[in-house]
């Protein structure tokens, strides 16, 4: 039981000038067969992250099929809370449209920055994301009073929307004293949510600082996670939940670690878990932070839950 990988996918040539570099953060959404459109977050020349799209083949040996000459979601307005960048966290389907949550980046001063959390939507995955409102729909509060990142939204039912993120639990200039772990939000329409502060997936270790980018899928009557752990290496960790807010690590069993050599050799992150045709396939990024594209694994044998 273990995850095999597949390779890399996809990395930008530096043609686009909304995409010099990186693939960070892919998600998938099925268009047909299995033909999956990924998106992603890209960099500028000015290190502005973007989203863009790439439709890849997903099988045994992926191949990209188109890759989207402009992004979906551009950085806001001079003064907004995203207007330094925007990474993309998760797309749910909802009512006949695509809803993409996402992280909005502001540079700072006395520290490198802020982030909160916005939303865009589309009638088609073929057409650009319109913002819900020009603020995020979570930012700063009494719960969450240092920054937020990327989101991972589930409707478990009409009205059960679920929401798992990452919350900075002091201030932060650097990593060295960076604490940074998931708590979890609900909603009855997706866009306002209640939330309590509490931590729900936290630290494995003393070597562990921050877990970033949660990735969580349905399996039979649990809930599977994926996200990013930084600690004395960037690795995938995993954990397993029967109500999605008490977790168990799963770390030993499914995460994944980096390689031995190639594009994912000095680290694995920003994960994304999805199924097709009854398969377990892990979206994710590899060295620099997506700087070298993104690759896929498959789950091999009966998933230990």
């Amino acid at each position: 039981m273990s995850w095999r990988r597949l390779g890399l996918v996809y990395v930008p040539d530096g043609t686009l000038p909304w995409a010099r570099t990186h693939a960070a953060l892919p998600i998938p959404v099925h268009l047909a067969g299995n033909v999956f459109r990924f998106f992603f977050s890209s960099r500028d020349t000015d290190k502005r992250s973007h989203v863009g799209s790439v439709d890849v083949e997903v099988c045994e040996t992926p191949r990209v099929h188109d890759v989207a000459q402009a992004p979906v979601l551009a950085p806001g307005p001079d003064g907004a809370f995203d207007d330094s960048g925007v990474g993309i966290g998760s797309v749910v389907a909802s009512d006949g449209e695509l809803w993409i949550y996402y992280m909005g980046w502001n540079l700072g001063i006395r520290s490198p920055w802020r982030n909160a959390i916005g939303l865009a939507r589309s009638r088609t995955p073929d057409g650009a994301f319109a913002r819900f409102s020009s603020g995020p729909i979570l930012d700063r509060s009494p719960e969450d009073p240092y920054t937020l990142s990327y989101p991972c939204v589930l409707r478990l039912a009409p009205q059960d929307w679920r929401m798992w993120y990452g919350s900075n639990l002091a201030p932060a200039v650097g990593n060295a004293d960076m604490q940074h772990a998931i708590k979890q939000a609900r909603s009855t329409d997706g866009i306002r949510w209640t939330r309590d502060g509490r931590i729900v997936v936290g630290f494995a270790d003393q070597s562990e600082y921050a877990l970033a980018r949660p990735s969580v899928v349905q399996v039979g009557g649990k809930l599977l996670m994926c996200f990013a752990c930084r600690g004395e290496t960037y690795r995938i960790g995993a954990a397993s939940s029967d109500d999605g807010v008490n977790w168990t690590r799963l770390d030993a069993v499914m995460g994944l670690g980096p390689s031995d050599g190639g594009w994912d050799v000095a680290m694995t992150c920003y994960p994304a878990l999805f199924w097709h045709r009854d398969r377990l396939w892990l979206a994710y990024n590899g060295s620099g932070y997506g700087a070298t594209g993104f690759g896929l694994a498959v789950w091999e044998g009966p998933l230990p839950l």
